[in-house]
């Protein structure tokens, strides 16, 4: 049926909850950053936390006027809260901050059931898997090793990395263009119908809705030529694979 299957990642094949506005984890953070000589309270490094990510946004915005939604690398905001207290820290001690950072921001994770059915039997099939994501990746490197999904994919795309995120064409071309893919061969699978399915529809490719808890409500247009509305990922294979 389609030769390139191109999947979210998020609500779509992981489930998960996190929480980066509770003061605990920005306490947390401070004290993490205390260590290293960085001296913050809980809500000055929330503050500083805030303000860095939006001038990050704006110097991206400016290089990349073509994309009509950028994304960050978000180590470069952990590692000028070091800058900003006068703290030389090494790359290495930036991606564990993010790691902290995640760790301790995420409720709990987890993959959907028949996650793991549905990508083995794509694979079986001789289908090409791909992976989609607005993610950051010094967060996502971990959690795809975690959960063991890296060797089901035969390209991965991550937002921060391109910064470019869904639902902007740029962000779908550039995977295309990378993998040299097809649209006619190629389906989208998400469960965030502007993100992965209205973005989608306007690169002109065919794709699948699976509604999570996660979910934003669909306040418009679904333009998904296949839906799952109850968070079945069971019923994926029986819609899209033949």
């Amino acid at each position: 049926m389609y030769k390139n299957y191109i999947f979210d990642l998020y609500g779509t094949l992981i489930d998960i909850n996190t929480n980066e506005w509770d003061m605990d984890l920005w306490d947390k953070m401070a004290i993490l950053y205390g260590y290293k000589g960085a001296v913050y309270t809980g809500e000055e490094i929330n503050k500083a936390y805030g303000r860095l990510v939006e001038e990050e946004k704006a110097k991206v915005h400016k290089k990349h006027r073509d994309y009509k939604v950028i994304d960050i690398k978000i180590e470069k905001v952990f590692k000028k809260l070091f800058d900003e207290k006068g703290v030389k820290a090494t790359k290495a001690e930036v991606l564990n901050i993010a790691a902290a950072f995640r760790c301790y921001s995420t409720v709990y994770i987890k993959l959907y059931d028949g996650v793991t059915d549905l990508l083995e039997s794509l694979k079986a099939k001789g289908k090409n898997v791909y992976l989609l994501s607005n993610a950051q990746r010094s967060f996502t490197a971990n959690e795809l090793k975690m959960l063991d999904l890296e060797k089901y994919f035969d390209g991965i795309v991550i937002s921060s990395d391109e910064e470019c995120s869904k639902p902007d064409v740029n962000y779908f071309k550039i995977l295309f263009d990378r993998y040299g893919l097809k649209k006619q061969e190629s389906v989208m699978i998400g469960n965030d119908y502007i993100s992965d399915i209205s973005g989608a529809a306007d690169f002109g490719i065919d794709s699948l809705y699976i509604h999570q808890s996660i979910s934003p409500d669909i306040e418009g247009e679904l333009k998904s030529n296949y839906k799952v509305m109850d968070g079945d990922v069971y019923k994926i294979k029986e819609l899209i694979l033949k």
